[in-house]
């Protein structure tokens, strides 16, 4: 266990390891945070400069408005400007930069030595080949494109092209189950979904076109028939015609038993598409307020929420934050580990790096896979110096001890970073101490899909770090806490965490539900985007994320939302009500705890168990299973019929402090949730 002092001791950064630093010092970080926040159209000006425009803005750099008691929200940074993201992103790296020869990415497989590198012009010839297949299939700007894919580069080759014709892509994480991708297709309208046969997580074979085949024949069921699917051959994948990526053997990636399901009306190979397809593709240029992205994240009222970000801005923002907070160097090898299925792998491993010409890895596999040793070993492999990390396999790793580490030098390593979650401070202290060897800062990120970017974050060589803090506010983002009646707290305080002014990477909009979107983010506090994270500040001025406000949960660093758990688990027969709360967890941070009261006739036994467990993995993904479910003959009430989860979580933890009760119509039914509490000694 952490000793207090030892979570507020400062440990200081050591320029002298990282001498071409962006940022060198406090004052440095300082000074420069001041003029962002003081003359944002001067420091974002600048910035913009770096970057190709083909018009400039018409209006003023920025205009916004907070406030909903003053008319609509919106944010608008440079409209009217024209530019293309791809464009930035490869074009002028293989171009103006000379950058052509440069690896763009190292793409490790799920089997240690399945491996293949893409260079940034060969990466620029497969996304216009692309992209004149999409446009060949009828898909024009504004179209949104559905994509469903594992850790492939043919992701990052599918969501590049989709912004070079000025397409708008939803990425749908790969662990989702049918329900939940037929949902985000049908909210967003998509006209063409990209998939693949099969592929290996672990040990696990997972096939991918037959949950796609479910999803799209849910969404014909409901009247929203999909016209063409493209398939990507990743099982058993041939060796690239063109001689584009060096690749070892395909090991286990090549299964003959796995019986893909094909609809020749409807379904049409990648490779086959591409073959042909031109190498040259003029981008569409975009509306610095055009939209890129969609990307779903979950909602406190069980309904994803399509989570929208712009061209302009959320480029500018990406890079930036990549630039600065990793303190990125032309030769830095670097990796972030996590899925693009997530704001995460779209700002850190696609536009972000690839924005400021970086080398990366993509990694198709899982920490524990073959062995304990797998990143470690990676890291050597590539000499990678720059390592973003979730706290949850930070978590799953110390289990493991510090032999696998210690087996593997990471000589290389400069930066080590975490994003996801708050980290514990006992996982900040093994990552620093044993990963780091005590010479590697660690940046701990907070940011939100909403945000598009970091918002609190150390910078490498400048800044003092605390276990488990996420320190300072970035580049032009103005932080402050409130209380509940919305007064905002100076000093030391603890409540909200809310956003005074906008930056450039701020989500615009909720797709097809602004309303939704004001609600969610302003309406609570006029004036302030509302994170829905509560938030203290200490004496220093340092900033600890407390969790989430609302009912939402933070599982693995996945943000789920407990009503949409509970709709799940109440589609079940037997089930009349449930409630869902967070329970905290040696390795996730936070797990699924579930309380449920049957229908009249039925039995709660583990066979019923297994089956609610079974329904929330095919309703929502396996990252959703709840570790623990309860029996509640009911469920603790106020008498206006609120249920009241506050209580249900001390019950969850055993805490029988439970403060004031009076307001419950059932007060009685508390010890018998009690007695009947899950065993939950991991």
């Amino acid at each position: 266990m952490v000793q207090p002092e030892e979570q507020a001791r400062l440990y200081r950064p050591r320029p002298e390891l990282l001498p071409a630093a962006h940022v060198t010092s406090l004052p440095d970080y300082r000074r420069l945070y001041r003029r962002s926040v003081e003359e944002p159209q001067e420091f974002w000006g600048d910035i913009a400069k770096e970057f190709y425009w083909k018009q400039q803005h018409s209006g003023p750099f920025l205009r916004y408005n907070f406030d909903v008691t003053k008319g609509e929200i919106f944010v608008e940074w440079m409209k009217g400007a024209k530019t293309n993201i791809c464009y930035n992103l490869l074009d002028r790296n293989v171009g103006e930069k000379k950058l052509g020869d440069k690896v763009a990415f190292y793409w490790e497989g799920n089997e240690p030595g399945d491996s293949m590198k893409i260079t940034y012009g060969e990466l620029l010839r497969k996304v216009c080949q692309f992209a004149n297949v999409l446009r060949n299939h009828g898909v024009k700007k504004g179209d949104r494109i559905s994509i469903y894919l594992p850790m492939i580069l043919e992701l990052v080759i599918a969501m590049l092209a989709c912004a070079r014709i000025g397409a708008i892509h939803s990425v749908v994480f790969a662990g989702f189950s049918a329900d939940s991708l037929c949902e985000r297709i049908l909210d967003c309208g998509c006209s063409l979904l990209i998939t693949a046969d099969a592929f290996y997580r672990g040990d696990k074979l997972v096939n991918l076109k037959q949950i796609a085949d479910e999803a799209l024949q849910k969404s014909k069921d409901k009247g929203f028939p999909l016209k063409k699917c493209i398939v990507v051959k990743h099982l058993g994948r041939e060796e690239s015609a063109d001689g584009a990526c060096s690749q070892s053997p395909p090991l286990k990636r090549l299964c003959q038993d796995v019986q893909i399901p094909w609809d020749p009306h409807v379904d049409v190979w990648w490779q086959d598409l591409m073959n042909g397809a031109s190498t040259e593709c003029e981008p569409e240029w975009c509306d610095s307020e055009d939209e890129l992205f969609i990307l779903y994240t979950s909602g406190s009222t069980g309904k994803p929420k399509g989570v929208l970000h712009t061209v302009g801005g959320y480029m500018l923002y990406a890079a930036t934050t990549f630039k600065y907070v990793f303190d990125y160097q032309p030769e830095d090898i670097y990796w972030c580990t996590a899925d693009i299925g997530w704001i995460t792998g779209h700002s850190y491993i696609t536009y972000g790096p690839l924005a400021n010409g970086a080398t990366s890895i993509l990694f198709e596999g899982i920490p524990t896979y073959p062995d304990a040793e797998r990143m470690w070993s990676i890291i050597d492999k590539y000499k990678v110096t720059k390592f973003y990390t979730a706290p949850t396999a930070i978590r799953l790793l110390m289990k493991s001890g510090e032999e696998p580490v210690k087996k593997h030098s990471r000589k290389s390593l400069k930066v080590l970073g975490t994003v996801g979650e708050p980290i514990n401070p006992e996982a900040w202290l093994w990552f620093y101490r044993v990963v780091g060897e005590e010479r590697c800062p660690i940046v701990d990120t907070f940011w939100q899909t909403e945000t598009g970017g970091h918002m609190l974050t150390p910078l490498p060589a400048a800044t003092p770090m605390k276990p488990g803090s996420a320190t300072f506010p970035f580049f032009g983002v103005v932080p402050a806490i409130m209380n509940e009646s919305g007064e905002e707290l100076e000093g030391e305080a603890e409540g909200y965490l809310v956003f005074k002014q906008p930056w450039p990477g701020i989500m615009r909009t909720l797709y097809g539900n602004h309303q939704r979107f004001e609600t969610t983010y302003f309406k609570k506090f006029p004036g302030y985007y509302v994170t829905g994270d509560g938030c203290r500040r200490d004496k220093d001025g340092y900033y600890w994320i407390t969790g989430r406000i609302d009912d939402m949960l933070n599982v693995s660093g996945h943000l789920l939302s407990t009503a949409e758990v509970e709709s799940a688990l109440l589609e079940h027969g037997a089930i009349s009500e449930a409630a869902v709360v967070s329970h905290p967890h040696p390795l996730k941070g936070e797990c699924l705890y579930c309380f449920v009261t049957l229908k009249d006739g039925h039995e709660f036994t583990k066979n019923m168990i297994d089956e609610l467990k079974k329904q929330v993995r095919e309703k929502i993904g396996p990252i959703a299973t709840p570790d623990y479910i309860q029996y509640a003959p009911s469920l603790p009430k106020t008498r206006s019929g609120k249920i009241t989860r506050r209580i249900l979580r001390k019950i969850a933890q055993n805490d029988r402090d439970l403060g004031d009760i009076s307001t419950l119509v059932n007060p009685g039914i508390i010890n018998q949730l009690f007695n009947n509490r899950c065993n939950t000694k991991l």
